[in-house]
């Protein structure tokens, strides 16, 4: 039986930490799970530590962000001869046999090495509808997959090869770590799964969906949910770090040039200012971006202390 240690990172989880964590108990396939808290401030600590005693619990004395925070987790679990790691947001929960199932896709797939995601369907908190953003990546691929035309002539394959999913339920083999690491500091929330996934395409490793192995996702049902007042967008930031993008800090900076002078010249000079901000920027992290992209590009599992 493999080793497999979910990770969990919670900040304020109590609306969702019964369900979430009473999922893997009733798991058909033994687990083990690792809870990263950061710091958070609704009595989750008491309330996990309490009713799931079996949890490994980790404090945070601060808000680490999504991405370090799982890295800790990733790095106990691999010193502990973790098979796989399943990251799990904690808006989430599973069905009884949704990892076997996983497992199953797995255990029969021609050529392992290639897996880097296995990410069962993600259905929103009603649990009556796909969640909204499984809707995007699956349309983004639909000339390649066909799987929406699989999906309504009910023909559905063992899996499908997406390009992109977000990182709510994702099945990690422990090669992928080798080879990939953990995820990238630079990114406090939001944007580190996109940058990761790009670095997982460097090494020639896919995403695979499986239809067969249903989970929950009860995240906001809006493909505009990112508050970027609250949290810095780094769309930029991420296509400079692609590694499959050898000359992109140079294109990205032409490009935006491209734009301020654009806008500029039309009028829109608010979004001008906005651009020109992210010019000056990148300028002032360019040394740091640069490190980051020759770190990513030559050292295996990057990010993490295993």
């Amino acid at each position: 039986m493999p080793k497999i240690y979910f990770i969990i990172v919670t900040y304020n989880a109590m609306k969702w930490a019964e369900k979430c964590f009473t999922s893997l108990r009733q798991s058909s396939v033994p687990v083990q799970c690792i809870v990263v808290d950061n710091c958070s401030t609704d009595g989750t600590q008491e309330y996990i530590q309490a009713i799931f005693p079996e949890i490994d619990f980790i404090q945070s004395k601060e808000n680490l962000g999504f991405g370090k925070a799982n890295n800790i987790g990733i790095e106990k679990a691999y010193k502990e001869g973790a098979d796989f790691f399943y990251l799990m947001n904690q808006d989430a929960w599973l069905y009884e046999d949704s990892l076997e199932k996983l497992l199953e896709v797995y255990n029969n797939y021609p050529n392992k090495t290639e897996i880097g995601i296995i990410s069962p369907m993600h259905v929103d908190g009603t649990e009556k509808q796909l969640d909204i953003f499984l809707d995007k990546y699956i349309s983004y691929n639909c000339d390649k997959t066909r799987l929406i035309s699989d999906l309504y002539f009910q023909t559905v394959k063992p899996y499908y090869e997406l390009d992109f999913i977000n990182a709510a339920h994702w099945l990690l083999p422990k090669e992928t770590i080798d080879v990939v690491g953990g995820f990238n500091p630079y990114f406090f929330h939001y944007g580190e799964d996109n940058e990761y996934v790009n670095r997982l395409q460097y090494h020639k490793k896919k995403t695979i969906l499986v239809p067969g192995s249903k989970v929950v996702h009860d995240g906001k049902q809006s493909l505009a949910k990112i508050d970027y007042n609250k949290y810095k967008d780094l769309s930029i930031e991420t296509k400079i770090l692609n590694p499959n993008l050898p000359n992109s800090l140079q294109q990205e900076k032409k490009a935006l040039l491209q734009s301020i002078l654009k806008n500029s010249l039309t009028g829109n000079l608010e979004k001008a200012k906005k651009l020109y901000k992210s010019y000056k920027n990148i300028n002032n992290n360019t040394d740091e971006l640069l490190k980051i992209k020759e770190k990513i590009t030559n050292e295996p599992n990057c990010f993490l202390t295993i």
